[in-house]
């Protein structure tokens, strides 16, 4: 029976996605490496950013350039992209029902736990939630599997009474990891041919669809 209930929060509760790439077009102009205005790089919403980045510059995730990146994303990311943001339709409502109803929520997020806390406090978010896991500025539990089991660990939760809510194959990949079953919301950042690969349990096309799921 679930009881806990894993939610992702870019492209999963809120779309980031003017404040991420706006961000990261400052981040990778600053340091020498500008990126074509019509180049798509929505795409590096919700994986581990230092690696995205690494990846636009053919680098290892843990070149000195792809750290000099972050760095002057961040610069940008912490004063003005948080808020460059928006909650996705009813969101704030099914997270109020959820709790209502005894589910306890967790935000399980790859984005850094200093930012997610004032990104869920900015939208009055953080009253639905009992726990708020992020990685560490120093790249600690970017891996969504990682996450995910300290998550467990420190709330002391049974996998068989969990299920995560992501817009990502890394939610699925790393909740299944973990003995989680998974509902993929479909209006996010992930492809059709991510989720035929990764294969969750559900997919929703709109947040408020999770009750459908939770009875199942």
């Amino acid at each position: 029976m679930i009881q806990n209930i894993l939610i992702d929060l870019d492209g999963t509760l809120t779309d980031p996605k003017v404040g991420i790439t706006t961000s990261a077009r400052y981040g990778l102009e600053k340091i020498g490496h500008p990126i074509h205005p019509d180049t798509n790089i929505d795409w590096i919403i919700g994986p581990p950013l230092k690696a995205s980045l690494a990846k636009i510059l053919n680098v290892a995730s843990n070149h000195v350039l792809a750290e000099q990146a972050l760095e002057a994303y961040r610069e940008r990311f912490a004063v003005t992209g948080l808020y460059e943001n928006k909650v996705f339709p009813e969101v704030a409502e099914t997270l109020a029902e959820l709790k209502r109803r005894g589910y306890r929520l967790f935000l399980a997020t790859a984005k850094p736990t200093v930012y997610a806390r004032q990104i869920l406090e900015h939208f009055e978010l953080d009253q639905y939630f009992k726990g708020i896991y992020g990685s560490e500025l120093n790249g600690d539990r970017t891996n969504k599997g990682d996450l995910i089991e300290y998550l467990l660990q420190q709330e002391q939760l049974d996998p068989a009474t969990c299920i995560m809510v992501g817009d990502r194959e890394h939610d699925i990949f790393g909740a299944r990891h973990n003995g989680i079953e998974t509902i993929a919301v479909t209006y996010g950042y992930g492809s059709p041919e991510e989720f035929a690969q990764a294969e969750p349990k559900f997919q929703i096309q709109r947040f408020n669809e999770i009750f459908d799921c939770l009875g199942k």
